[in-house]
């Protein structure tokens, strides 16, 4: 039996390819058209991703808390 075909990823697919390239226009037009306030804008950026690296950064990484830890070594 052939095994079913997986989906092609997002970035493949038509749809994602006319993202990519209108995400590019988009980043090439504010750079050569606005970059003095693109550049302005940095600072801000800078403080607005604090916030979000603390909110959605903090359940990555080794913590372990609780009784959801397992001693593996027991054996």
């Amino acid at each position: 039996m052939d095994a079913p075909r997986a989906a092609p990823a997002r970035w493949r697919s038509p749809t994602g390819v006319f993202m990519l390239v209108a995400g590019a226009v988009g980043v090439g037009y504010l750079l050569t058209g606005h970059l003095d306030h693109v550049t302005q804008a940095i600072p801000y950026l800078f403080l607005l991703a604090c916030p979000l690296m603390h909110a959605f950064g903090h359940h990555h990484g080794g913590h372990h808390h609780g009784a959801s830890h397992r001693d593996d070594s027991r054996k």
